[in-house]
């Protein structure tokens, strides 16, 4: 390389014209003149034989600064490219000259070049870390360190910190740059900076702030200083997000790098909407953070210029403001061993000085409010709030409670809860004055302040002490009381609206329930988001529609954030209510009763709508608070409303129970016909039914004992006797032997009053029929009171025998056919169940099998209504199959051997009519799935004849084939449908495979077992050619195709060997997409089928048989290559993946057992490929490393040639620690 310094160049001429013709191109470019060309020209550069030269006359002399940023660029990429073979000097020479270039340089009008050669410098410095002396990196640091305490002037003390900054971002492996280097050289890089550098990096930072702070004070906002002062401060928020790894023991370097890890951080705590990562450097930072004073000048410095820009509207968002504001915020997340075991005392004594910088920011809270609404910056007021959020999140509630206490500085003798109830309180009422519809500062700071009660209130699961003090919960009784008014307030204001600019909480209340990721056929992405503003998540659909070609219906992800907002803040609302339960169910109780009052007073006379509005947003919350959502388990009753009202003993004066038994009297009026046509509308029965749901999930007759009272052990036993007596009563009003038969007959009255009287109401009908009914059934106790009811009797006829339940949708009507079944369990015998069952469906398998067997069907099968009354029917049956259980299981086979035919028959007829073939599909998926384990020999025979029937069927008739002549909307739509049913077939195939694995029937005759093995090879012959790569990229249907896959390779592998070639190459294709797939579940399927085929292979040729044949040795292509047998194939696939391409810890072990019996078959192979990859090392230490590492893989731990457990517990410990030894340095970034 020339040398920089020298001043001289073999043809200066030639530089000067290079320089020209960049500084032409960079022109060019900007005026969007030839732009191929002026890019050919500027990559011309990076090839130029006097590179260095070139570029360092051009940063030295050019005048166009666009000219000077590619010559730093040109400068990184060849510098990077050549490291290898530069000298010692030249690394040296190249880091020196972008240092002294940017303190030469400082003042310079075209920053962000200067801000690009420190950049440049700062990546030649992390290239250069491990080869340069310590000497001389202190040398370069020295230089910049000076740059920073300003011995080379303020613009040099600005770019010096700027270099730091840059360093800092490098040397994280999250935001470093690529550089074709091992993951290890990176780590290495970021563990050395944070042992030796970091800490000084932020000591510098902290001298240049304390050394500019007088002339910042002083001076006004616009002299140099200020600026160094901001950069200095963002400098150290940028070290306080760094992800610290050697907190636990500083002094000892990583001698284990995580080659495993994407470089995120899992550090993170997230709290519905709001995030932040808690900062752990150890105990060395305790002088630099705590000891020394730091956060007393970082706090003094904020409110100095706080106070003196105080009619500044504009200082408030300026740099310096910001970066130390969120400077103060982070030291408010500190945790872990820098504070010392003192029982947390100087932690606390850290978050009351914190706290004592913050208080100014939102306090006295109106005035602060009052003083945004007339114009002034709601940042301040925003970044309180998150610090308040951080410090409640560290804290228990006694402990934050006292921290404002300690304060002698704040006149104030409430703790810091009162305080945080004043904010909360003074933002709802901002919330309530501001009429706009957009996302304002008081919409914000709610969300922030109540993930803060969130944190403070919700039951901890770290040993946290939970326990309120008196003050902490009048403060949740006052926010409480004012967030009902709120919503009270909004629903009342929203009753006459359009319904285009309510807020979410006035969102459908069926959208809680029924709207959920699970809902729909695409990828679960609504968590993702739900906390997105309105612009991103419309800018992301876009995104995955046009570009992704990824269709997700942008209303229903729309209305899944705005209700998932909804449900976070009701459930916050919730936690708020039951710590101060004294006193909010009383006012619920009150509220509810004067909301009675007025609809009964004024019936007739004034428009009900206000209050009936209110109503909804009552029940809405009020639901929540009384019960919680199951989440798939049996939920019991809140621990807060069983712990408290010990002084009620009678079950009928018991707040809770005085409360639901008003809530549901008002509900049992929606039976009369005159008072529900008057105030009951489909959006209040809404409510009321979802409102049913949950409440009857959890008080309904429920179960003897459940969740014992959270007692203190301490206390004594009077206070558990009165609690126990308390929580009896309770519990047992609504119970078996009280008034729960009461209340359920009423409930069912209603959800047949809902079904019939609201016709079209498709929101409601859904909540009655997949939300509240089930919950009925959802226990045998409750069942068997439930079957009694003429009620319910009158339910079940008019389902079998009347016409008015047709109505429904499919799908409802596939729901209520479940649930009638599933009473049966409350049946008192098995000859009883099955009776019921025949009774409920046989007048409808008998209209199929009329209609199935009707000559002239094919003539009326088209119609729309002939099709919705197949649709209706098939999707009854299938509710009824899915309701199979033992008790019921005969009836339900029989119902399903009297429809074969007929839906064969249907399926032949409505070939082309994909809503009705999807529903055939799914009722026999569903019927074989109830049914198979309990089929004995002759009956499996029939049902396994009848699945192949119907596969065969649907692939004669080229269902699911699709025309690559429609338009793109419509091919997205023939796809999906095509994608629906092949996941049916999957499952079918999948459901008879359970047969060989869970057998209850009493065949003992082996030989007159159907050969499930082959009938699965048949059905995945049959099914496979439908299934492509593309199709393969829906989630669901590719977990199911693995899911089968790996099953059948793992239980029948030796019919596998027996598939056509045609057939295994496209197995053997999909495997190779699986193994690739970003879902670790699929990976780890396709790794458990590789296992199953290789362990085959090896013990049966083992024991001189063919194991795979010919598949092993490869096949030829259409093109008459050799393609590589299976094993060789994923040998090297498995290779690859392992070493070089991302991978979960998770699948280590399963790779492993799928990589020895690959290795032991095809040993040469694995010798060849080791060989080649020890000889691509270009490095003589990683070419060393490697060898010994694949020497140990299969060397060490006395590994041997068996495919036994023990064995293969070896080799996954030498696969990890191989994967640990190399994958450092061959993965490279």
């Amino acid at each position: 390389m020339q040398n920089f310094f020298n001043g001289r160049t073999d043809d200066l001429v030639q530089i000067q014209s290079t320089m020209q013709a960049i500084e032409h191109a960079c022109s060019e470019i900007q005026m969007h003149a030839n732009p191929a060309i002026a890019e050919a020209t500027l990559l011309s550069l990076r090839q130029s034989p006097q590179l260095y030269q070139t570029c360092k006359f051009i940063l030295e002399n050019s005048q166009v600064a666009i000219a000077r940023f590619q010559a730093a660029a040109a400068i990184r990429d060849a510098a990077i490219r050549e490291w290898g073979i530069l000298s010692a000097d030249d690394k040296r020479s190249l880091v020196s000259f972008c240092l002294c270039f940017v303190i030469q340089h400082a003042s310079s009008p075209d920053a962000y070049v200067q801000v690009k050669v420190s950049a440049v410098g700062a990546q030649l410095m992390k290239r250069g870390w491990p080869d340069f002396m310590e000497s001389e990196k202190e040398a370069f640091l020295s230089e910049v360190k000076m740059a920073v305490l300003g011995n080379h002037g303020v613009a040099a003390q600005f770019f010096g910190i700027n270099f730091l900054e840059s360093m800092v971002s490098e040397f994280s492996p999250v935001t470093s740059t690529d550089m074709g280097l091992p993951r290890e050289f990176h780590e290495q890089c970021r563990a050395s900076l944070e042992l030796h550098y970091l800490k000084k990096f932020y000591s510098w930072a902290q001298e240049a702030a304390f050394g500019v702070t007088r002339k910042v004070v002083e001076c006004d906002s616009t002299v140099v200083e200020v600026k160094v002062c901001a950069a200095a401060l963002r400098l150290m928020l940028q070290i306080m997000t760094w992800d610290f790894q050697l907190n636990k023991n500083a002094v000892e370097r990583v001698k284990s790098i995580n080659v495993f890890s994407s470089g995120v951080r899992n550090d993170a705590m997230l709290l519905k909407k709001s995030e932040f990562i808690l900062v752990q450097p150890g105990p060395s930072w305790r002088d630099v953070l705590i000891s020394s004073g730091h956060i007393g000048w970082l706090l003094g410095l904020y409110g100095a210029l706080r106070q003196k820009f105080s009619c500044e509207a504009y200082w408030l968002d300026s740099p310096i403001a910001v970066s130390a504001r969120n400077l103060i915020i982070q030291l408010c997340s500190l945790a872990g061993t820098i504070f010392p075991s003192d029982n947390g005392q100087m932690q606390e004594r850290h978050l009351v000085q914190m706290l004592s910088g913050i208080i100014p920011w939102i306090h006295p809270p109106d005035i602060i409010s009052a003083a945004i609404e007339h114009g002034k910056s709601e940042s301040e007021l925003l970044d309180g709030c998150r610090a308040l959020l951080y410090i409640a999140s560290l804290t228990s509630p006694m402990v934050f409670d006292k921290l404002l206490k300690s304060l002698r500085s704040v006149a104030c003798s409430l703790g810091t809860l009162s305080l945080l109830s004043s904010l909360t309180c003074e933002v709802v009422k901002a919330r309530m004055a501001d009429n706009t519809e957009e996302e304002t500062w008081n919409w914000i700071a709610r969300d922030i302040l109540l993930d803060t009660w969130t944190a403070i209130l919700q039951p901890p699961d770290n040993g946290k002490d939970a326990e309120l003090p008196p003050d902490g919960i009048r403060a949740s009784a006052s926010v409480f009381n004012l967030i009902v008014e709120s919503e009270l307030k909004v629903a009342a204001a929203s009753a006459f609206d359009d319904g285009d600019g309510s807020e979410p909480p006035q969102a459908s209340i069926s959208g809680i329930e029924l709207l959920s990721p699970s809902s729909l056929e695409q990828p679960p992405v609504f968590l993702v988001f739900s906390s997105l503003s309105l612009s991103l998540f419309l800018i992301i659909i876009i995104f995955l529609t046009s570009v992704l070609g990824f269709f997700l219906p942008p209303i229903i992800l729309l209305l899944y954030c705005l209700i998932s907002a909804m449900d976070e803040r009701l459930s916050s609302y919730a936690l708020l209510a039951r710590a101060a339960i004294d006193v909010t169910i009383p006012l619920l109780t009150q509220l509810f009763s004067e909301r009675f009052t007025l609809l009964h007073h004024g019936r007739g006379t004034s428009d009900p709508t206000c209050t009936l509005e209110e109503l909804y947003s009552l029940l809405l919350i009020t639901g929540h608070i009384l019960a919680d959502e199951g989440e798939g388990e049996t939920p019991l009753v809140p621990e807060a409303l069983q712990a408290h009202f010990v002084d009620i003993v009678e079950a009928k004066q018991h707040p809770v129970v005085v409360l639901s038994c008003s809530i549901l009297k008002f509900a049992e009026q929606s039976l009369d016909t005159e008072i529900r046509a008057a105030f009951f509308s489909p959006r209040l029965m809404e409510a009321v039914i979802w409102f049913l749901a949950r409440w009857s999930d959890t008080y309904l007759m429920p179960l003897e004992g459940g969740r014992q009272s959270n007692c203190n052990p301490g206390h004594d036993s009077d206070c558990q006797l009165e609690s126990q007596v308390s929580k009896k009563a309770l519990l047992s009003f609504f119970g078996e032997h009280n008034q729960g038969k009461l209340v359920l007959d009423i409930i069912v009255k209603i959800s047949m009053t809902t079904l019939v009287s609201y016709p079209g109401e498709k929101q409601l009908q859904e909540l009655t029929c997949c939300q509240l009914l089930p919950a009925v059934v959802r226990r045998k106790n409750v069942c068997a009171h439930l079957v009694t009811l003429d009620s319910w009797r009158n339910l079940a006829n008019a389902f079998a025998n009347g016409r008015s339940l047709f109505t429904l949708t499919a799908t409802h009507q596939r729901s209520l056919a479940e649930t009638l079944i599933r009473s049966a369990a409350g049946m008192r015998n098995s000859e009883a169940s099955n009776q019921y069952v025949r009774d409920l469906m046989g007048q409808m398998t008998a209209y199929l099998v009329d209609i199935s067997s009707d000559c002239n069907l094919k003539n009326v099968a088209q119609q729309p209504d002939a099709i919705l009354s197949v649709s209706c029917l098939l999707e009854r049956l299938r509710g009824a199959a899915r309701a199979s259980q033992p008790r019921t299981q005969k009836a339900i086979f029989e119902m399903g051997i009297s429809v074969m035919n007929p839906v064969l028959t249907l399926l032949e007829i409505y070939k082309h009519e994909s809503a009705v073939v999807y529903f055939l599909l799914k009722f026999v998926v569903d019927w074989v799935d109830g049914q198979v384990i309990f089929l004995e020999a002759k009956d499996t025979t029939i049902v396994v004849t009848f699945c192949m029937q119907l596969l065969q069927l649907y692939s004669s008739h080229n269902i699911g084939k699709i025309s690559l002549s429609l338009s793109s909307s419509l091919l997205s739509e023939a796809r999906t449908e095509k994608y629906k049913d092949l996941r049916a077939l999957l499952q079918l195939l999948t459901n008879l495979c359970s047969k060989d694995l869970v057998d209850f029937s009493s065949d003992s005759n082996e030989a007159e077992r159907t050969d499930i093995a082959q009938v699965i090879y048949l059905g995945l012959h049959i099914v496979t050619p439908l299934i492509s790569l593309e199709m393969l990229k829906y989630p669901k249907l590719c977990r199911d195709y693995f899911a089968l896959v790996s099953h059948i390779l793992e239980v029948y592998p030796e019919k596998f060997a027996q598939l056509n070639n045609e057939a295994f190459a496209h197995i053997v294709g999909t495997l190779d997409f699986g193994i690739h797939h970003q879902d670790t579940e699929i990976v780890n399927m396709c790794l458990r089928a590789l296992n199953a085929l290789a362990s085959y292979h090896y013990k049966e040729t083992g024991a001189g048989k063919e194991g795979l044949g010919s598949h092993v040795a490869g096949m030829m292509a259409l093109g008459g290559k050799l393609q590589e047998g299976i094993l060789s194939r994923f040998l090297r696939v498995l290779l690859e993946l392992l070493l070089f391409e991302e991978c979960s810890t998770e699948l280590v072990s399963s790779a492993a057992d799928a990589l020895l019996p690959l290795i032991l078959c095809e040993q040469a192979l694995y010798q060849r490929l080791g060989h080649e990859l020890i000889e691509r090392q270009v490095n003589p230490q990683l070419k060393s490393r490697l060898a010994n590492a694949l020497q140990c893989l299969t060397g060490t731990n006395e590994l041997s040639s068996s495919l036994d457990r023990i064995n293969r517990q070896k080799f996954r410990k030498n696969l990890y620690v191989f994967l640990v030894e190399v994958r450092g340095f061959l993965r490279t970034k």
